[in-house]
This record gives structure tokens, C-alpha cells and sequence, in this order.
């Protein structure tokens, strides 16, 4: 079985069912199963083969989720980035994963424009009409293809032997170097994970998912996505989030599960009318992606209701998958991440030597099973580290209760995550260090009780620079254009001397203990 295979047995199940609701664009299973072969046909009409690899710079509309199957039929690997990222930003991950060719969306061309105009070898798709270096979808769909032809290429040799253990595609993360790594997933690796999550939160053909966390994230794509695809569900999705969308199109559309970043509950419990709002349909609001205190995750209960919640914990190395808390179980546990790995996973928490932590130690959360990563996209020295003797080691430190739940203390590498997405510190710091002003600089999250953490920069400025100016103001205009916004220090605190041990090295630690304590605001 493979994803490619799922869509065409729902096309021919469920042809005349919602697959995609956008708006008012909605795309029926045989509409979406069709389409992506006849994409397809035009993208080995372009070169494109098995094994390239294929970046998707798109929002979530259901351009992606043609575009994603089309380029799994061709054979190649498909490669979805975030649709905030910056030109510097695709450059980068097009350059390290080789790319073939890059599908954008047509609101997103002016990010790219200026490098695709100077990478002529590059195929560059837009989802208009063709311009310039740009091919366009809407000229593809405004031709016909002979059902020969169309025949033909389904009846390609690789499509048969596309099977569970064919590489699929890549998802670029961080690493605390600030080096983006790609991770490679097979086929095996998706429909592990898409069958876990139908499982344990009870999805099914009837099933209404909303998608306004990006596709370019694990979470989201492979728990969801691909569970809906796998299972014929509809899947309503949106350009981006706004507590108005949410409530919006959970009512409008009877949605049964959403999945979310804790800032997306945070904002629309907020909502001056959310109480008016007919939320009943609701199965499971998911949530996980970033820390969340025992007490807000109580004032969620109130809001959403116990029954309904889930916190949902992984990483995109393994997937994701790991652990799943549902509030209703385990009521006097909220605000840990549960007590046993999920369907399919074993989890648990060692110590240096690789052993097992026991009640009220501290260690590193490690796990194991089919819906891990492959490795690390052309990284085997980075795939040797991070997996051991089968288990993928997730750098998070984690305390185990006497009852056995696993608390989040800190993460090993350093990374932050702000609404859901992950912030790597080393990233920003080698930027900052690029400032002929700036002598040292240190990046760190602090708490904020909505976004779980916002980007904080310590920095020692060079001898003689004035320190009243506004460095907020200044470092983010020296960022923008190099990373994307939801990178960007939203606090900066000028200090004399970072803190370091003996062996020169920044104490991180010391600075997020300091600054804890003060009130984080976000602008």
C-alpha cells in the first residue's frame, strides 16, 4: 500500500464525496484523484523523474494536496516548506535537497521571483498561467490529454512497485547547529502515523478535519492529512489561522476534529462572541507543538470541555508520533504528555548510559517504531546520532511521576517553539553575529502564556555603541528578509556579559531562569 494508491481507491469509492472544501472550491475524491495523475503526466512532461526531489512552497489550499499526491506519482520525493519562509530560507532547502523543481503558489511568487529568475535550471511551477521562467497549472488544466497517453503513464513501471518501504518525501527541521536538515520518510513511515491517529482519536470516513496549522508540518500533514486521505474523509482547509476561521468553519461546516498549536485555543477562547458559536460537532481538539502549563491547559478544559481534549506529543523525526493524553482519562495529569507511547510506539526515558530512568529521575525521551523517520536526507553522520540501536533519540528531558506520566522539563538542543513552530536559537544567533555593532549574542525562549514561548535575544554590544537606541527595532529589520517573521526576537535585552562556565560556554539555562520571573509581553 502507498499514499498514491490510497487516492485512487477513494476516487473510485467515494467519487462524488467532498475531499477538499476551500471556500467555496470543493474538490470531490475522484476530482482529486484524477487531477493529481493529470499533474502528474505534465511534471514527467517536464522532467521531472523518480527519485528527484520536488519542493511545494504553498499554503493550505487544495492546490497542495493535488500538487503532494501528483508529485508522489511521478516517483519523485516531495518536499513541503513552510509558506512563510523566506527567499534565503527556499534557496537554502532547494540547494541542500537538489531540488528539481519548485511549485509555488501563485500569491508567493514575489518571494521567490529575483532566485528563480537567476536559476534557470531549476522547473519553476505556479499555480496561474505561465510567465516568464514560470509554468503554469491553470495553461495544464486548460488542455486535454488523450486517455492513451494518460493510460500510459498510469501503467508506469514505478507506480507498480511503488510500495510501504518507497522513499516519499522530505520535511526540512533545524538542528541546534542552525543547519536545516531534511528528513526522510518512506511510505511506511505516513500510513503508520495516519493509522495511529485514526485509531486513537476515533476518525473515520465520517470525519470533518480542519486544517489551519500548515501543511508543512508533520503534525498536521501526516496525523491528519493523511489519515483523511487514508480514511475518505473531508478535509476543509484555509490560508491561515484566525480565532474568526476557526469558529467560522468548525460551525459552518460541522467539523468533528482540529488539531492546533496551544495559541490557536489560547486566541479564540478569547473571542468576545465564542460562546454564541454552535462548537457541538466537535470530536477531539487536539493540540501539542509547544509547552503548556497544567494551569492553562485547566483554563482550556473550561472552555473546550474535558471530554474534547487531547494533547498530542512527537517530534518530526519520529514521524511524528509518541504520546497522546486524554484529558477525560487522566484528569489530575493535565500538563504532562501521558504515560505510555501510542499505538504502534514504545517510549521511555533513559539516562546517559542508555538505561531507564526510574520514579522522579530526569532523562532523555527516547522512542521506536514503524512510523519513524528513514533518516536524515543525505546527513548519515546526523542519522547515526539521533538514531541508536533502533531508537530514535528526541533530545527532550523529561521527569517521570511515580505514576509513571512524563513531564517536560527542557530540551536538549535548545529549540523554541512559538505558536506551534519550532524556532532554532543557533539559526539567529549567527545572523546577529553578522551586526558590526554586536559582539555577542545569546537567543533564548521565554515563557508567554499564549504563544508558549517568544523569541528572546541577550545581547553584549561592542565597545563604545550607544545602548539607548531601540535594538528591538533594529535587529528585527536586520533579520527581516534572512528568516521568516514568526522567527524574529520579539524581546531584546542589552547586558554587559552573558553568562558562560568554565569552558567559555553560554549558560542558557542561567538566562531563562533570570528572566522567567519577569512579565514576557508579546508585541
Amino acid at each position: 500500500m502507498n499514499v498514491s494508491a490510497l487516492l485512487a481507491a477513494n476516487g473510485r469509492k467515494y467519487p462524488d464525496k467532498p475531499a477538499l472544501v476551500a471556500g467555496d472550491v470543493e474538490v470531490t475524491y475522484s476530482q482529486w484523484d484524477t487531477r493529481s495523475t493529470q499533474w502528474a503526466f505534465y511534471l514527467r512532461e517536464l522532467g521531472i523523474e523518480q527519485g528527484d526531489r520536488v519542493v511545494m512552497l504553498m499554503p493550505n489550499c487544495p492546490e497542495f494536496a493535488i500538487f503532494y499526491v501528483a508529485v508522489i506519482r511521478t516517483g519523485a520525493l516531495v518536499v513541503p516548506i513552510n509558506a512563510r519562509s523566506t527567499q534565503e530560507e527556499v534557496r537554502h532547502i532547494c540547494e541542500h535537497a537538489g531540488a528539481k523543481a519548485l511549485l509555488v503558489h501563485d500569491a508567493l511568487v514575489p518571494i521567490v521571483n529575483e532566485w528563480v529568475l537567476q536559476t534557470p535550471q531549476l522547473v519553476a511551477i505556479k499555480t496561474g498561467t505561465s510567465q516568464g521562467n514560470w509554468q503554469g497549472i491553470a495553461d495544464w488544466d486548460a488542455t486535454d490529454v488523450s486517455s492513451d497517453e494518460m493510460n500510459a503513464f498510469s501503467l508506469q513501471p514505478y507506480l507498480v512497485n511503488m510500495n510501504e518501504d518507497s522513499e516519499v518525501s522530505i520535511l526540512y527541521t533545524s538542528g541546534t547547529t542552525g543547519r536545516p536538515k531534511g528528513v526522510l520518510y518512506t511510505h511506511r513511515s505516513l500510513l503508520t502515523v495516519a493509522k495511529m491517529m485514526s485509531i486513537e482519536l476515533t476518525m473515520s470516513h465520517r470525519s470533518r478535519i480542519l486544517h489551519l496549522m500548515p501543511l508543512s508540518n508533520s503534525a498536521p500533514l501526516h496525523l491528519f492529512f493523511i489519515a483523511g486521505l487514508m480514511l475518505g474523509a473531508t478535509q476543509v482547509m484555509a490560508l491561515t489561522f484566525s480565532p474568526q476561521l476557526l469558529l467560522d468553519l468548525v460551525q459552518q461546516h460541522r467539523i468533528t476534529h482540529f488539531f492546533g498549536a496551544p495559541v490557536a485555543y489560547l486566541l479564540t477562547m478569547k473571542h468576545p462572541e465564542f460562546a454564541s458559536y454552535d462548537l457541538s460537532s466537535i470530536e477531539y481538539w487536539m493540540y501539542g507543538g509547544a509547552p503548556l502549563s497544567k494551569e492553562m491547559a485547566a483554563l482550556m478544559e473550561e472552555t473546550y470541555g474535558r471530554d474534547k481534549l487531547a494533547c498530542v506529543y512527537g517530534l518530526t523525526e519520529a514521524g511524528p508520533t509518541g504520546m497522546c493524553l486524554l484529558h477525560r482519562e487522566h484528569p489530575d495529569k493535565i500538563g504532562s504528555i501521558g504515560n505510555r507511547g501510542v499505538l504502534f510506539v514504545e517510549m521511555e526515558v533513559v539516562d546517559e548510559r542508555g538505561e531507564r530512568c526510574a520514579s522522579g529521575e530526569v532523562g532523555e525521551i527516547r522512542l521506536r517504531g514503524e512510523g519513524t523517520m528513514k533518516g536524515y536526507y543525505n546527513n548519515p553522520e546526523a542519522t547515526a546520532e539521533s538514531i541508536r540501536d533502533g531508537w530514535v533519540y528526541t533530545g527532550d528531558i523529561a521527569r517521570v511521576d511515580e505514576d509513571g506520566f512524563l513531564w517536560m522539563i527542557d530540551r536538549k538542543k535548545d529549540v523554541m517553539i512559538t505558536g506551534g513552530v519550532n524556532v532554532y536559537p543557533k539559526e539567529i544567533e549567527q545572523l546577529l553575529e553578522r551586526h558590526p555593532l554586536i559582539g555577542e549574542v545569546a537567543v533564548v525562549g521565554l515563557p508567554h502564556v499564549e504563544w508558549g514561548e517568544t523569541v528572546t535575544a541577550y545581547v553584549v554590544l561592542k565597545s563604545g555603541v550607544d545602548n539607548n537606541r531601540d535594538w528591538l527595532e533594529e535587529i528585527q529589520s536586520f533579520l527581516r528578509g534572512h528568516l521568516a517573521d514568526y522567527k524574529l526576537p520579539r524581546q531584546v535585552h542589552i547586558v554587559p556579559a552573558l553568562p558562560r562556565n568554565t569552558s567559555g560556554k553560554v549558560l542558557k539555562h542561567v538566562l531563562r531562569d533570570v528572566s522567567s520571573q519577569k512579565e514576557v509581553e508579546l508585541r
